[in-house]
């Protein structure tokens, strides 16, 4: 028996995640956007897996180029994940907010809690999605306090 979008949507938020924002690279320039679906695959080789819709600039340039960066967001940085969560054009998502070039070639944020810097080594169609799966080439760490998503809304771990 399926069950609809509202009862799926309704018992996925109240699963608790991290907040991140996954960057790429095009031609056209620099993408990025708020994401949840991700986790870690592998420890040996390194990997890691992102869900991206499969209409997302995003998403496209992922596929396209084979690269990208997982940035973990901190529990300061609320404003830079509704800034990439959508409904604002590319530079706007990018604007007043510190980042370079990484190693690989795409963006990553400067203030992150962690960066993840991978290479494609697969991509399968899921439903809506595409399922990435990466190579950890570089990775930073920061200190700081995650940003976490939980019932529709923003949480910080208690102290």
């Amino acid at each position: 028996m399926a069950i609809d979008n509202q009862e799926f949507k309704n018992t996925l938020k109240l699963w608790a995640s991290g907040v991140s924002v996954v960057t790429a690279q095009s031609k056209d320039g620099e993408l990025g956007m708020t994401a949840t679906s991700f986790t870690s695959v592998s420890m040996d080789p390194p990997q890691i897996l992102v869900c991206l819709n499969e209409t997302t600039e995003t998403g496209d340039a992922i596929l396209e180029n084979k690269k990208f960066a997982v940035n973990i967001l901190t529990s300061a940085q609320e404003q830079v994940s509704n800034q990439f969560a959508g409904g604002t054009s590319m530079d706007e998502r990018f604007k007043n907010v510190a980042w370079h070039k990484g190693e690989v070639g795409v963006p990553v944020l400067d203030e992150a809690l962690a960066i993840m810097e991978c290479i494609v080594v697969n991509q399968f169609k899921a439903g809506t999605h595409w399922v990435v799966i990466g190579e950890i080439q570089q990775t930073r760490c920061n200190v700081g306090e995650p940003l976490l998503y939980f019932n529709s809304a923003y949480q910080k771990i208690a102290s």
